[in-house]
């Protein structure tokens, strides 16, 4: 009697929330799942660190009221009410000040920018969104855009700096798209939520849900190569196994993928030039608060790091022991100096420039009791013009691999929500793909 086949898997390459999400869903359909992490953990960019003893993320997240995604998976994983809803705020640092940046109080109190620029600013903020429909946004760059309708000033004293922090040198080419889906996400003063067990609850229970749908997750792991082959594809980890996949779902970077697939699979993949924004994150934990801000761009304050969220203003400081919490970060490429720059060093300097920043608050060198640094490659895709016509798709060529990347979630803003949606629109092409091909088999048979 022959012993029976086990149906090939999908594999997951990666395990941050795209390709849990992907796994998750996979499993609900009743299709067998390996997933495949290199950390020794899971989570991505939502991945936990330690700071004085205490558990945190390494880089900073919120849930939003609008994340249309995101919410109905965590009611699904029973989670949705365990969600702190907290209204926040914005704060604004600019040569060497600090000024809340919530009201039209504050906007005309704002001096940095002349009285005349301020009222401009105020006015076209509030028609935005308005100014750009039916534009060509996604041909259009960002600054060509936001110095017509605010004008050279508003330009290069605020707006400039702050897309420069966020994207580099390329920030000029990026799609005015990209700011005008921003706008219907976030706003200066935003009700923000956060999951009360922190977001490696969310990870566990998707790690659980995946485990006990019978999918299988291996941490630690690296992929060494992907191949396809004449009924799927090969995928050989570092460790030596061998998995004959039914389907590929990749997560990661295009480019890293690209170094692991074989000739034929490399063949296929898309073709598009696109950068990725790196990210230097310090997190620090202090015996008080700052200002009370979640979020407060940095500008001209002779500073590396170019924004600071108080995430104690969101979480409460019960987490952290009575102890606040804050990020900040600086967007950089991988190959920057920074990036290389050892992280006791990064924390020397850039605890110096907290305490100069905020020179009444940190007056005592006990007001910091601890800082780490963390480093990621990949942050953020940088699209360029016209990207939207060039994203890939989901599905590579005629291959069983798919992508559920970063580099597919423009024009909506990179975060948890855009990423469980993409997954969800991946997933639902593969089992697509998968009932062609039963379709297929049962007709030629």
């Amino acid at each position: 009697m022959s012993t029976p086949v086990e149906p090939r898997p999908v594999v997951v390459i990666g395990g941050g929330i795209s390709g849990l999400t992907a796994a998750y869903r996979l499993t609900r359909a009743s299709i067998p799942v390996h997933l495949v992490e290199s950390a020794d953990q899971l989570g991505g960019l939502g991945m936990g660190g330690e700071i004085g003893g205490i558990e945190i993320e390494r880089f900073y997240h919120c849930v939003m009221p609008t994340d249309e995604h995101l919410l109905p998976l965590l009611d699904e994983l029973g989670l949705h009410d365990s969600i702190r809803w907290q209204p926040t705020t914005m704060g604004m640092n600019v040569d060497g000040r600090r000024f809340p940046f919530n009201s039209a109080v504050d906007l005309l109190r704002f001096t940095p920018l002349r009285l005349a620029h301020r009222i401009r600013f105020g006015a076209v903020s509030l028609l935005l969104r308005r100014l750009g429909r039916g534009k060509d946004l996604d041909n259009t760059r960002t600054e060509d855009w936001l110095r017509g309708v605010y004008g050279p000033t508003v330009w290069e004293r605020i707006l400039k700096p702050l897309f420069g922090a966020k994207f580099g040198d390329a920030f000029g080419e990026v799609p005015a798209r990209y700011l005008y889906q921003r706008l219907g996400r976030e706003s200066n003063v935003a009700t923000r939520g956060y999951p009360q067990g922190g977001y490696r609850e969310i990870v566990e229970r998707l790690r659980t849900a995946v485990e006990s749908g019978g999918g299988r997750i291996s941490c630690g792991v690296a992929v060494a190569d992907v191949a396809l082959d004449d009924d799927g594809a090969r995928v050989r980890l570092a460790t030596g196994e061998e998995i004959a996949a039914l389907s590929v779902v990749s997560t990661v970077p295009i480019p890293l993928l690209r170094s692991l697939a074989d000739e034929r699979l490399r063949a296929e993949l898309p073709r598009l030039r696109l950068d990725y924004q790196g990210v230097v994150n310090a997190v620090f934990l202090l015996d008080r608060p700052l200002d009370g801000h979640y979020w407060a761009p940095v500008i001209n304050c002779d500073t590396d790091f170019d924004g600071v969220v108080e995430m104690s203003a969101l979480t409460g400081t019960h987490r952290y022991g009575g102890r606040s919490l804050v990020y900040v970060m600086h967007y950089c490429g991988r190959n920057s100096p920074l990036f290389a720059e050892s992280e006791s060093e990064i924390a020397r300097r850039w605890t110096a420039q907290l305490r100069a920043l905020y020179p009444d608050r940190l007056t005592d060198t006990g007001a910091v009791e601890d800082v780490r640094v963390f480093k990621a490659p990949f942050v953020e895709p940088i699209p360029t013009l016209g990207y939207h016509e060039r994203m890939p798709a989901a599905r590579v060529g005629d291959t069983c691999v798919f992508l559920a990347t970063t580099a597919q979630i423009y024009p909506d803003v990179t975060s948890w929500n855009s990423s469980v949606g993409l997954a969800d629109r991946v997933v639902r092409e593969v089992i697509d793909n998968r009932d062609s091909a039963r379709r297929r088999t049962v007709v030629n048979a």
